[in-house]
């Protein structure tokens, strides 16, 4: 309705629309799940033929197709008492402007249902003159009314077939219907996207089985190896008031969807698990929220943080910025490039142990974060490191950024402190913002300096909006000045190392050497080299549970320094100072071709640790447990090693807070976009 509200606002011209020639219907397959694949127009479609949207019941004998062809449906939606051909063009229009799916081919047949039948109220809408000449103008092969129309239209008037028990199933847009006798079978559409940049494993939909279960499209470009993604009608959500109402998001494949395999990026684990039973609680209150699932897409094997040249099993993503051969980072690329890729996909669900999220943020030019730890639940998602662990969305708009986080993130899936091993986590959504900002000097500037110069003027903008000074710190040196019973750097480093090795083996590791060992006459499995040494390696006798546990105490004892000393809370302040630091490149290229790096002062390897610093930054959270969130500031010029012409690459900034104090930045953000300082992201080469 918000469509049609702003077209009456504007004035759209009321001139009854003339006929248009429809293609027509082209069956191309169906799949093992019931779905129909057909064509129509220049679009490819899919159908859920197997579990319908609607069923209406009837006598609908003298309209029956006794053909297999599918028709195409527009259902539209009326609570006036008077309905106006004005209106109706208005309704179509709004499709057209408002969804991506819609096309006028869905005009071959037309339903207008009365929000009164549905409501169960028993008036009388008319359709006046003009909405009849407008109905005649479009020539649908079948008009469907609903029988509250009857009454002021007799059948000499219009041409009709009236529907006498409406469903409450059925909401407005495109479909397409079955009709036989006795009923109308309306069938949700999808509109199949090429996943030209090869982010996803496969497309993903809701089989509306009544189970919660879902299916993949087995649907493939054919010419150019790409899987078909889809999307249904955004016209489906517009009257659903949940939050997330036809957002379209796609899904990590650690993440359980019931009904499909979660491969953690690995063939040979496919081969030896079943489809899972339940979706994980963090993507099934997406659902829950009205989200739409679109699909899997690709990951670094088993979450690893393996280089581009490094995959085996799945083909490497494609990053759509610059000459597109840009490295999409590791273990949650798939998510990140995507969002970077397509204006048809809003979200993009991953996971961060090390710095899955923030850097496929940072070199794609998205919005992304890893949470504190302990913001939201891991169950049904397959592990790396149980205390570690984190899971993020990306974004291109800021507010949509927010909107999601406040409504995703909620205490009731917190995770449990005997997971993370840390104190309850609170984050509270406070707008007592920060009084100081930390410019880490062991990790900046930035190597690019046009890039610096992009992120000195975010630093004042941003500085100036909320009245913060700026100081540099180098924390390396802050680490090592403390006293002996803070645990330092390469402490750390172990620690983590033996909570991201113990809980992925007993979960995974094992099972899989285990069960391909009985399989296949004592073979190991066929895995990427991320994992191979690890697993081949693994020592049961030195990784006990008496070092994970006082692994887990070490790490609660730095993340307590850190939160006293580092960042801290005050009455006046979440987080009394936020750190920036740079996850990315330093606003150099990073190719998903390995001889392409490493070109002084021109190009960039992804995971460098600057000289100056004693750690490589992205473990900093994974270390104290802070919240840390890429945010894309700008871009810059950069001569590609491939297309031989100026390209532009994304500048970002990563931004550090303390734990629980997540809300407060984005509120943060959310207040810099109000004022032009950040920017919604665009999709392609260029990120603005």
């Amino acid at each position: 309705m918000a469509f049609l509200l702003l077209l009456l606002l504007f004035g759209v011209c009321s001139v009854l629309a003339t006929p248009t020639k429809r293609a027509s219907w082209k069956y191309l397959q169906t799949t093992q799940h019931g779905g129909v694949a057909f064509g129509l127009g220049n679009q490819t479609y899919f159908a859920n033929v197997r579990h319908p949207k609607a069923i209406v019941d009837g006598d609908y004998s003298a309209i029956a197709d006794q053909s297999s062809a599918l028709l195409p449906f527009t259902v539209i939606f009326t609570g006036d008492e008077i309905v106006t051909g004005e209106y109706l063009q208005n309704v179509v229009a709004s499709y057209l402007a408002g969804d991506d799916v819609f096309s006028e081919d869905f005009l071959e047949g037309v339903y207008i249902a009365s929000n009164e039948t549905s409501n169960g109220t028993s008036s009388s809408p008319t359709l006046d003159a003009s909405a009849l000449e407008y109905l005649n103008s479009l020539a649908p092969k079948h008009l469907l009314l609903d029988a509250v129309f009857e009454q002021s239209h007799p059948s000499s008037e219009i041409t009709a077939t009236y529907v006498t028990t409406p469903s409450s199933n059925l909401t407005a847009g495109p479909y397409v219907a079955s009709i036989s006798a006795s009923s109308i079978t309306f069938n949700t559409v999808y509109l199949l996207y090429r996943d030209s940049h090869r982010d996803f494993l496969y497309g993903t939909y809701d089989s509306n089985d009544g189970n919660g279960t879902f299916n993949p499209v087995e649907i493939s470009y054919s010419r150019f190896w790409d899987p078909m993604i889809p999307v249904p009608s955004r016209i489906y959500s517009w009257s659903d008031p949940r939050p997330l109402a036809g957002s379209r998001v796609a899904i990590k494949d650690l993440f359980d969807m019931k009904g499909l395999i979660t491969s953690g990026g690995s063939q040979a684990w496919a081969e030896i698990v079943e489809p899972v039973n339940e979706t994980a609680p963090s993507v099934q209150r997406i659902v829950d929220l009205g989200g739409v699932l679109v699909g899997k897409y690709k990951l670094a094997q088993f979450a690893s943080g393996a280089d581009p040249w490094e995959w085996q099993d799945e083909h490497y993503p494609f990053n759509p910025r610059g000459d597109g051969w840009l490295t999409c980072s590791a273990s949650s690329s798939g998510g990140g490039c995507s969002v970077a890729a397509y204006d048809w996909l809003d979200f993009a669900i991953g996971s961060d142990t090390g710095s899955s999220m923030r850097r496929p943020a940072a070199v794609s030019g998205t919005y992304g974060n890893r949470p504190s730890q302990g913001l939201m639940s891991l169950t049904g998602v397959m592990p790396l490191g149980a205390a570690t662990d984190t899971a993020g969305v990306f974004s291109r708009n800021v507010h949509d950024w927010v909107h999601f986080a406040k409504n995703w993130y909620i205490p009731e899936l917190c995770q449990d402190s005997s997971v993370t091993g840390l104190s309850p986590l609170k984050a509270p959504d406070s707008y007592g913002f920060p009084k100081r900002v930390l410019y880490l000097t062991d990790y900046l500037p930035l190597r690019n300096p046009a890039a610096e110069e992009v992120l000195q003027a975010f630093i004042q903008n941003m500085t100036s909006v909320f009245g913060m000074t700026v100081e540099n710190f180098n924390l390396t040196a802050a680490v090592y000045n403390t006293t002996d019973d803070v645990p330092k750097y390469g402490a750390l480093e172990n620690i983590t190392g033996v909570l991201d090795t113990m809980t992925q083996w007993q979960v995974v590791g094992q099972p899989l050497i285990t069960t391909w060992a009985e399989r296949y006459e004592g073979r190991f499995p066929p895995i990427d080299a991320a994992r191979r040494d690890i697993w081949t390696n693994y020592s049961e006798s030195y990784f006990t549970d008496e070092l994970y546990n006082q692994s887990i105490a070490f790490k609660r004892a730095a993340v307590d320094w850190f939160e006293s000393e580092i960042l801290y809370s005050t009455e006046e302040s979440c987080s009394e100072s936020i750190m920036l630091w740079d996850i990315g490149t330093g606003g150099l290229p990073s190719y998903r071709e390995e001889s392409l790096n490493g070109w002084p002062g021109t190009t960039s390897f992804l995971a460098t640790t600057p000289p100056t610093a004693g750690i490589n930054g992205a473990y900093l959270c994974p270390f104290y447990g802070c919240v840390d969130m890429t945010i894309p500031i700008g871009q810059v010029p950069y001569s590609s090693n491939v297309t031989f012409v100026e390209e532009m690459v994304p500048v970002t900034i990563s931004v550090i807070a303390k734990r629980g104090c997540d809300f407060m930045l984005w509120n943060m953000w959310e207040k810099l976009a109000d004022e032009g300082v950040l920017k919604t992201i665009k999709t392609g080469r260029t990120a603005f």
